[in-house]
């Protein structure tokens, strides 16, 4: 039994807005793990799949289509996976090497396997393991992304769960494919998962950050760009950044604090490696990898085009162990220009026991030390 038209056109549609939001975020990013994935989800927008051919007028032998049909499924599986670890740990060790060279053993025994037809035709038999390691592997990645890339918060996070219900869906394969009644409500389903993952991808990939909405009231402080050595210096010429309401912060603060020590509608950038994207809305607290220094500047130039007039900044010294001195001192350069055009205020809290003595020379020319 074929799926309906328009399921098939929705399922067609998000493979491909996945694949595109993967391409984009390789390109952002320059991260293996995204490329492995953006590999997997072509693979799987063109997918050997009877009921794809049908309509293009592609026919296939039943037994050539038998093997063929499974070994997207490992591909997919082992890009997936692969793309997973490069993600979670940046590197492939040893380790994994051998689990995904078992891995591609394992699949290429199955496929000599269905080749020689060893289960005479049990398609819930020959189903089993493509469909497992499918499923698991989608399973596997979505939890990955969401605990080291997104986080369960916003719109965003249904770009992981739609992978692990679409994965979960998988799982049940080698049995409900097979039996009549399920099949439509199967390919719907598998649809409607999949599309969650897409929308989540657009919005995590093209609009990674939340709206700024209207312009807001400036408030009184004194114009020019400052270093201190310590919060509570910084706090004695700007007072308790509690009372700012057009705050907007750069800083390696746990979350809590964050809640606890700044006005309700402050902008945080909470810069960790941890995860990523919006995990609060009041304050409004976004986690952004500190590698992406050039997506922060742009956000910071936006927010204080619409009215965040302090910009705060505390998480020096780890931005310049993840970027180096020269590009984080550009990043400063930057937004110090773009905070004092709009006559407002910069605060740098850095500890000079932190910087070598010509890093403090430079920084002192550009900012007034408190």
């Amino acid at each position: 039994m074929s799926p309906q038209p328009i399921v098939v056109a929705i399922n067609l549609i998000s493979r491909w807005i996945l694949f595109a939001a993967a391409v984009y975020k390789v390109y952002q990013t320059r991260e293996k793990g995204w490329a492995l994935l953006s590999t997997a989800f072509l693979i799987n927008a063109i997918d050997i799949e009877n009921y794809l051919f049908t309509p293009l007028g592609i026919h296939m032998a039943e037994d050539a289509y038998r093997v063929a049909s499974k070994i997207p499924s490992f591909l997919i599986s082992g890009l997936l996976l692969w793309g997973a670890v490069h993600l979670k740990h940046k590197v492939s060790e040893l380790k994994h090497v051998v689990y995904l060279s078992i891995f591609a053993v394992v699949a290429y025994v199955w496929l000599f396997l269905l080749a020689v037809d060893a289960f005479n035709g049990n398609h819930a038999l020959e189903s089993l393991i493509p469909y497992l390691a499918y499923g698991g592997a989608l399973i596997y990645f979505g939890i990955v992304i969401l605990r080291y890339e997104i986080g369960n918060h916003g719109v965003e996070a249904l770009f992981p769960w739609g992978l692990i219900l679409l994965g979960a869906l998988n799982l049940t394969y080698p049995i409900t494919r097979h039996i009549e009644w399920f099949i439509p409500a199967g390919f719907l389903l598998g649809a409607i998962f999949r599309s969650m993952a897409a929308i989540g991808a657009v919005k995590f990939v093209f609009v990674p950050f939340p709206l700024l909405g209207a312009k807001k009231p400036a408030f009184p402080t004194v114009p020019g760009a400052f270093m201190f050595p310590t919060p509570e210096k910084a706090a004695e010429k700007i007072g308790p950044i509690k009372n700012i309401p057009n705050l907007l912060m750069v800083t390696r603060r746990e979350v809590e604090s964050i809640k606890a020590n700044v006005n309700r509608e402050a902008f945080v950038f909470w810069v960790t490696r941890v995860m990523e994207g919006e995990i609060e809305e009041s304050p409004r607290i976004y986690a952004i990898s500190p590698t992406k220094i050039d997506i922060l500047t742009d956000l910071i130039a936006k927010a204080v085009e619409s009215g965040y007039t302090v910009l705060y900044i505390e998480a020096l010294e780890y931005l310049i162990l993840e970027n180096g001195f020269e590009r984080t001192f550009k990043f400063l350069l930057n937004v110090k220009d773009r905070v004092l055009m709009k006559n407002g205020t910069m605060i740098l809290v850095v500890d000079p026991n932190a910087l070598d003595l010509n890093q403090r020379r430079i920084l002192e020319r550009e900012f007034q030390r408190g």
